[in-house]
């Protein structure tokens, strides 16, 4: 599988437009309390998609085939974003806390 992707890390979020779990904006994830949210987020391909560092230290956002996608650290109030190309289902972590996990799924 051929997965491309243009990631940026900035200290601001652009527009989303993909659609997303209940009480967070769509095509965005945050990262507080060691966790994801949400779990799972379904998005379009296109859409822009960023992980917001809400928690006082750094996380990563790492693709678990470990070539999809890594943020690198991201460090507290920092975020990561980047455009969907490709459909699939896309497993990832943080690199510095295992226990941290989420999907994403990028249709057409």
């Amino acid at each position: 599988m051929f997965v491309s992707f243009s990631c940026s890390k900035s200290g601001n979020t652009p527009a989303n437009n993909g659609t997303g779990g209940t009480g967070v904006t769509p095509g965005t994830v945050s990262i507080a309390n060691m966790a994801f949210g949400p779990s799972s987020l379904t998005v379009k391909v296109g859409t822009t998609v960023t992980w917001k560092n809400n928690d006082g230290y750094a996380h990563t956002v790492t693709s678990d085939d470990g070539t999809s996608f890594n943020s690198g650290n991201i460090g507290g109030g920092a975020s990561y974003s980047y455009v969907t190309k490709t459909a699939g289902t896309f497993a990832y972590h943080c690199n510095i806390h295992s226990g941290m996990t989420a999907t994403l799924v990028v249709t057409q």
